[in-house]
């Protein structure tokens, strides 16, 4: 692994199954009657969110106390930042708490990598979400949910997303989401098609590892996967579209259209989700919806970053994945146990 986690980009594949890997590890400790794990003890977390979030900031806090970690949650509003203070100064004061690692969600696109490489602080720094560039953790989710649903929790050990067909649909322009996905499914060896209106594909797409497609209808029936993205009003500067109803009529998956998928094909939304617009009730509550799987999800994949980051350098799976494949050619796996003792 390597020391922060800023880009879906930055992943190997042997790094991103590796993580993969030991968030199936992870999830298990959800099922038991005390759902800790001592592995990061005596290490201090802080959460460094210049935008508002629910899902991400309550994941990560999630998962660094289910790891033990001491956890420091700091927010723009109501904080110095609100009075001026540079995001330069903001670190330097973290770095002389002596926290060791940084989970941060700015809005400036970049931010989380100026941190990680500005030497303002000597921590692993990992991206929550940085304007519309990268959403690392959530792509990782992501790819964890379809893996388990396509696949199989064991079976999938080890494995990609190889020949997975992966649709994503929707507000493309504004959305680290689509960025990260992109590069993370592609890496893991899945076929990803972009869908949405020509306004809201950004420049330069022909040079992502993707197909772009404006047809949701002549895709859906080849989909093992289609994601769902929000339309990020508070993104857009202009008009992307008529209205919303026309842009629910072309680019909205309502029960209809989910018909045409394939029976075993699952949709996917990152949240917040808005129904009526991108996605009918009776899409979002049906069982082929995996929102609150991604949710629960998030916080084992948050678990198997912040471990490796700061607990340890082998997965923590308790099956060794077959010898056939690339991803596992690393040292023994360490099991259950292995974490305990940390």
């Amino acid at each position: 692994m390597m020391r922060h986690l800023i880009s879906a980009a930055d992943l190997t594949r042997d790094d991103a199954v590796l993580i993969l890997d030991t968030a199936e590890e992870m999830a298990r400790v959800a099922d038991r009657p005390i759902k800790k794990l001592p592995a990061l003890r005596g290490r201090t977390v802080c959460n460094l969110f210049f935008e508002d979030s629910t899902r991400t900031r309550i994941s990560f806090e999630a998962a660094e106390k289910r790891l033990s970690a001491d956890v420091i949650n700091f927010a723009a509003k109501g904080s110095s930042v609100s009075k001026g203070e540079s995001l330069k100064d903001t670190a330097q004061t973290l770095e002389a708490m002596g926290v060791d690692a940084v989970v941060i969600r700015h809005g400036a696109s970049g931010a989380p990598y100026r941190l990680a490489t500005s030497g303002w602080i000597d921590a692993p720094v990992i991206n929550a979400g940085d304007g519309t560039h990268q959403h690392p953790t959530q792509a990782l989710l992501d790819a964890f949910t379809m893996r388990r649903r396509l696949i199989g929790p064991d079976a999938g050990l080890g494995q990609g997303l190889d020949g997975k067909r992966i649709t994503l649909v929707g507000d493309v322009l504004h959305s680290r989401v689509a960025r990260s996905n992109v590069d993370l499914l592609h890496t893991l060896g899945a076929e990803v098609t972009l869908v949405a209106p020509p306004t809201l594909i950004p420049v330069g797409v022909e040079n992502w590892p993707c197909e772009v497609s404006y047809d949701l209808d002549s895709t859906l029936p080849k989909s093992d996967a289609v994601m769902m993205l929000r339309v990020q009003r508070e993104r857009m500067k202009a008009a992307f579209f008529p209205t919303e109803r026309e842009y629910s009529r072309r680019y909205g998956l309502d029960g209809d259209r989910m018909a045409r998928m394939p029976g075993h094909a699952v949709v996917m939304h990152p949240g917040p989700m808005v129904r009526g617009m991108e996605i009918t009730a009776e899409v979002a509550d049906s069982e082929r919806c995996t929102v609150v799987e991604q949710v629960a999800n998030g916080v084992s994949i948050r678990m198997a970053v912040l471990y490796l980051l700061l607990g340890g350098n082998e997965p923590a799976v308790t099956h060794p994945a077959p010898a056939t494949t690339p991803a596992t050619k690393r040292s023994a796996p360490a099991s259950a146990s292995r974490i305990e003792e940390k």
